[in-house]
């Protein structure tokens, strides 16, 4: 079994962001020429995060932004110093990582989905990394 790893640095604009990162990860997936496993991608920042949701429509995206500052609004009773717990909560929710499985050298995924990366705090300097684990 060939383990494969990949960092890519990317920059967000928005103080809330996401950014699709599928293209990122088949790019890999193909120069990898691994045909059968998983890939795992994950975030390794507290308040930003990985997920696979609908690709095709992006006023998507901008409600999953309003539904989470819904869900997790920024609260002055907050006490972590940075001032940004909301992001912390959003992070936690969405999770870091997701894993993909792989058949026949192609993600195994819906016809409408995406990978995304999504920033709760920035516009930061960011990174993400893939992993691609099988034959």
């Amino acid at each position: 079994m060939k383990i494969l790893k990949k960092t890519v640095n990317l920059k967000t604009h928005e103080n809330q962001e996401i950014l699709e990162i599928t293209d990122e990860v088949r790019k890999f997936l193909k120069e990898s020429r691994i045909e059968e496993g998983l890939v795992t991608v994950y975030s390794p920042h507290t308040t930003a995060g990985i997920l696979i949701n609908e690709n095709a429509d992006p006023d998507v995206l901008e409600d999953l932004i309003l539904g989470l500052e819904k869900a997790f609004p920024d609260d002055p009773k907050f006490k972590h110093m940075e001032g940004n717990a909301s992001g912390h909560l959003k992070a936690i929710n969405v999770g870091n990582s997701v894993s993909i499985p792989l058949e026949k050298g192609l993600l195994d995924m819906g016809i409408w989905q995406g990978i995304f990366f999504c920033d709760f705090d920035g516009p930061r300097e960011r990174k993400f990394i893939i992993q691609i684990m099988g034959e």
